[in-house]
């Protein structure tokens, strides 16, 4: 009778050592899976910060690009506009709203010219998802095309590099136009676009 209740005393002290043991492995999980949602939501965060502070966002095609703030000269061959409605040094307003910020936006004419003005569907080469009906890409940024206005649906080589994946990827025009095309130095939240390429002559207006 005396064996018994060292028997049940064991018993206890292994239970015990059990349901610790368990309980420091749950607890390690717990940790475990909170240090990968924290790695998470601050590469989240990262990301966001990242897109706060950089150049406005292109929202076109239901997805957002980040636009290079500084577009660089116009491409080699375009033509200057003769007599362009809103001629070199023109103060305007934008109308359009390529990107966030842009719509109403103060703007200074830095280049006017005669060319095609195309919207194109493509696929970013960086394997970002498929944007759609940017706008604009010139004629002179399209591989190899030569100077015939294209038709809608024709297949593409981009070599303009607005956005990051653009340059060297496929696309299909989805619309033209022949009005004069801007390029532009505005200012939008807070950030100066210099060179941005393009607006064309209907997404301004005179500065009031």
């Amino acid at each position: 009778m005396r064996r018994l209740p060292l028997t049940l005393a064991g018993l206890a002290i292994l239970v015990t050592a059990t349901a610790c043991s368990a309980g420091s492995d749950s607890a390690d999980h717990s940790a475990h899976e909170g240090h990968e949602t924290s790695a998470s939501s601050s590469a989240t965060s990262q990301a966001a910060s990242s897109s706060a502070s950089g150049s406005p966002s292109a929202s076109q095609g239901g997805q957002e690009h980040m636009h290079a703030m500084d577009g660089g000269p116009a491409p080699e061959g375009i033509a200057a506009a003769e007599k362009p409605t809103y001629p070199v040094g023109t103060q305007v307003t934008l109308t359009t709203d390529h990107m966030e910020g842009m719509e109403g936006a103060p703007a200074t004419v830095v280049g006017a010219y005669k060319t095609v003005a195309y919207a194109v569907d493509y696929t970013p080469t960086d394997g970002g998802p498929e944007v759609t009906n940017h706008r604009w890409v010139v004629q002179e940024e399209l591989q190899d095309v030569g100077s015939e206005r294209l038709a809608d649906g024709t297949e593409v080589t981009i070599e303009a590099d607005h956005m990051p994946g653009m340059k060297g990827a496929t696309g299909t025009v989805a619309s033209s136009t022949t009005q004069t095309v801007y390029m532009v130095d505005y200012k939008a939240d807070g950030m100066t676009m210099t060179n941005h390429k393009w607006v064309v002559e209907k997404e301004m207006k005179p500065r009031g």
